[in-house]
């Protein structure tokens, strides 16, 4: 019972923050906003979040699951609640701020208590099951944005988006009764953060997820942008970011059998490959599907990296110390997320869309590289 109630409180909350990925920088595009505006609006998603998730997890292993429960989801309904209040580029900047603190409480949260509710056995399921979660809600949240965009206009997209907030913050405060406690910090499990990145399996994979989430990020800031540029409506934009969504859905429901014959290391090696071969084929095409079934194709491939890092990083992390290495792998991928579209806005303005696709597909495919052979030589 316990992890169908936190496979919906995903979900609930990350379709209005997956609806706000394309909302954010479609309002700041119809105010006028070039690539670099935009991507200076969503590097705020990430900037406190990098510095704040690895205090935040070690805070978790000694409050409790239900706080930052509680905390995420009402911070995450207020910034949802500005723009619909006051629809302005300057707006932009603090709820993109807030959404970006918020959903990292309330992820770190709820991804922790997903493993420590389970045994070694049954963590891999468990997390790709919350995945799956998540999934459906990337591909309902930029549907149901740009749909809503198209009929009712912005502001009210975002008050639309906030209301699934309000059930969650209700099963947030109520956790007492289904929420299990957290296990206490053993004197063996203490230290600093050096320890941690002193785990080479678990170094490793934050290294793995955080070029993972890059190209995740990178598309979520990039696509709409791109559309814009083809003149596709904002329907057309969700569409083909859903086409995105499906196929982390549908790798998500394989991807326990395939990590029984391949295993999760080699197949987070596979995803960044498959993730680089999608990004070099964005410019070839301009059209609404076939940017659909590319989309699809790098689905496949940034789908797998969640779920495993997640658990890996969990199985490698010390006992009582889990928040934190979960904080870690937080702080990594947020870094990217603040720098990614700083970089690649800054890089699309100069040289192009073209060079913003071909320039990640490169960091894609050395980042496969890297991983591959470390792998291979264990």
């Amino acid at each position: 019972m316990t992890l169908y109630l936190i496979i919906l409180m995903a979900f609930l909350t990350h379709v209005g923050f997956a609806g706000s990925r394309l909302a954010v920088p479609l309002l700041a595009v119809d105010h006028g906003g070039g690539p670099f505006v935009v991507g200076t609006i969503v590097a705020l998603y990430a900037a406190l979040p990098a510095v704040l998730a690895l205090p935040a997890g070690r805070l978790l292993d000694r409050l409790g699951f239900r706080p930052p429960l509680v905390f995420g989801s009402m911070g995450l309904c207020g910034a949802l609640l500005l723009p619909f209040l006051w629809p302005a580029t300057g707006t932009l900047y603090f709820a993109a701020t807030l959404l970006g603190v918020s959903f990292m409480v309330f992820q770190l949260a709820i991804q922790t208590l997903t493993g420590a509710i389970a045994g070694p056995s049954d963590r891999a399921r468990n997390f790709s099951l919350l995945s799956l979660g998540y999934a459906g809600a990337n591909f309902s949240g930029p549907l149901l944005a740009g749909f809503l965009i198209d009929r009712i206009g912005h502001a009210s997209t975002f008050l639309a988006l906030a209301l699934p907030l309000v059930p969650v913050t209700v099963l947030a405060a109520t956790g007492s009764r289904w929420i299990p406690p957290v296990h206490a910090r053993s004197e063996s499990a203490k230290g600093g953060f050096l320890d941690l990145l002193g785990i080479k399996p678990l170094r490793q994979t934050l290294i793995a997820s955080g070029i993972i989430s890059s190209a995740w990020d990178l598309y979520q800031f990039f696509m709409p942008i791109y559309g814009r540029s083809l003149e596709l409506s904002a329907t057309a934009i969700g569409s083909v970011m859903s086409a995105f969504a499906i196929s982390i859905v549908l790798v998500r429901a394989l991807l326990p059998f395939a990590v029984r014959h391949t295993g999760e290391a080699r197949m987070l090696t596979h995803s960044m490959f498959v993730a680089c071969a999608a990004f070099a084929l964005f410019p070839l095409f301009e059209s609404a599907w076939a940017l659909a079934a590319v989309s699809f194709l790098l689905g496949i491939g940034c789908g797998c990296g969640q779920p495993l890092s997640l658990t890996m990083v969990y199985n490698a992390s010390p006992r009582g110390r889990a928040g934190e290495a979960a904080g870690m792998r937080i702080t990594v991928n947020q870094m990217t997320h603040f720098f990614i579209p700083l970089l690649f806005g800054a890089l699309g303005s100069v040289a192009g869309y073209a060079a913003v696709f071909v320039v990640n597909a490169g960091c894609l495919a050395v980042g496969g590289w890297v991983s591959r052979r470390y792998h291979a030589g264990r």
